[in-house]
């Protein structure tokens, strides 16, 4: 006849969808209850393995997966036999709680990462689109010399704190009728180092650390634009009890360029002809950002047509090759004209026909959009 065995969650007291932390709530709770130190009753001891037995199982994500699904028997046939977890931490508190003493040893402080820093360097529009290597200034908390990170001075050395006795905590003892409770806290005096310094390092006043400028040279790649960071690893703040250091980040500042507009990685760049060059076309000079290049303007050029030299612009910044130089072809209407110009244009316009209404034509801005995009 088959032994009938209590479901693990009726044991603890909560539903099955309960999280972690309300298991060891009630694993914590239903312990002191019924632990046989303090509860005399002839069932206190066989309670007390139910409760042990049913926390190792519900604690487990695997054996919870299992026992969700098969109940009692998927855990036995598959070998997980519900044997206790590790419940060092909550005997811990649960011994602290009924007896007045603790199975840890000294509180040490865990290693924390330093903090990140910030800095900024400013580059020219031609360094920002070909690349450049720059030095910065950092200000950031380094080892200190004299004392080499300890903080006592030279021929001393940190001392057992008197008032935890190195522990790094402090335990205040308060009576009920389970017992003595123990409420435990970092030490005051040595914040749960464990070790006060004495003597104090004159150059870092037993900080350990000293604050340096620092310079630095950072590759910048080419392609950045304004208002991005560049993160260096390992260069911000140190470390706190064996961390790990933080990280530099570098804000970009770009200037502007006098000719040169960036869209992406694209260049805009406008350049003015002649009424004369618009309409019988001609070879002329743009710049780029290798220097000048002469550009063919095909005869009957309109104002605002647009030019592509592909390749010329801003290289890509995560992968290879560059943009395109977008030459945005202005046609500029003589306002003065000598009076051999004004006999010329006259002529000209005798053989010319007259204006009328037209079509609305896309404006330049539109133009220049459906070219980008395609």
């Amino acid at each position: 006849m088959a032994t009938f065995r209590k479901d693990y969650y009726e044991i603890l007291g909560v539903p099955r969808n309960a999280t972690l932390e309300e298991i060891k709530q009630a694993y914590r709770r239903l312990a002191r209850q019924y632990h046989p130190d303090v509860n005399k009753s002839p069932d206190a001891e066989e309670k007390f393995k139910e409760i042990n037995e049913a926390y190792a199982v519900l604690s487990d994500e695997e054996k919870r997966r299992i026992y969700d699904m098969y109940g009692h028997a998927g855990l036995e046939g598959r070998g997980l036999r519900p044997e206790p977890a590790d419940f060092t931490d909550l005997f811990a508190d649960l011994f602290e709680d009924l007896f007045g003493f603790g199975v840890r040893t000294r509180a040490r402080r865990a290693p924390r990462r330093g903090a990140d820093l910030q800095t900024e360097v400013t580059l020219t529009f031609e360094e920002a689109a070909r690349g450049v290597e720059k030095d910065v200034e950092v200000v950031r908390h380094e080892l200190c010399p004299r004392c080499r990170g300890n903080g006592a001075e030279p021929g001393t050395g940190p001392a057992r704190c008197p008032t935890c006795g190195g522990i790094g905590e402090v335990r205040r003892v308060s009576q009920s009728f389970l017992g003595s409770f123990v409420q435990v806290t970092t030490c005051p005096t040595c914040q749960g180092a464990g070790e006060v310094i004495a003597t104090p390092c004159r150059e870092c006043g037993g900080e350990g650390r000293v604050l340096t400028r620092r310079r630095l040279a950072v590759r910048i790649p080419a392609g950045v634009d304004d208002g991005m960071q560049i993160r260096i690893p390992g260069e911000g703040e140190p470390g706190e009890n064996g961390g790990p250091p933080g990280n530099l980040y570098v804000q970009v500042k770009v200037q502007p360029h006098p000719y040169f507009r960036r869209r992406g990685d694209d260049l805009i760049v406008q350049v003015a002809i002649n009424v004369a060059q618009a309409a019988l076309g001609d070879r002329i000079p743009v710049p780029t950002l290798e220097g000048e290049e002469r550009v063919e303007i095909p005869p009957g050029t309109q104002p605002g047509h647009v030019i592509r030299l592909r390749g010329r612009g801003i290289p890509h910044l995560r992968r290879n090759g560059r943009g395109d130089l977008l030459v945005v072809v202005q046609v500029e209407v003589p306002t003065r004209l000598t009076p051999e110009q004004r006999r010329l244009f006259q002529e000209l316009a005798r053989t010319l026909p007259t204006g009328g209404a037209q079509k609305p034509e896309k404006g330049f801005l539109e133009r220049l959009r459906e070219l980008l995009s395609g």
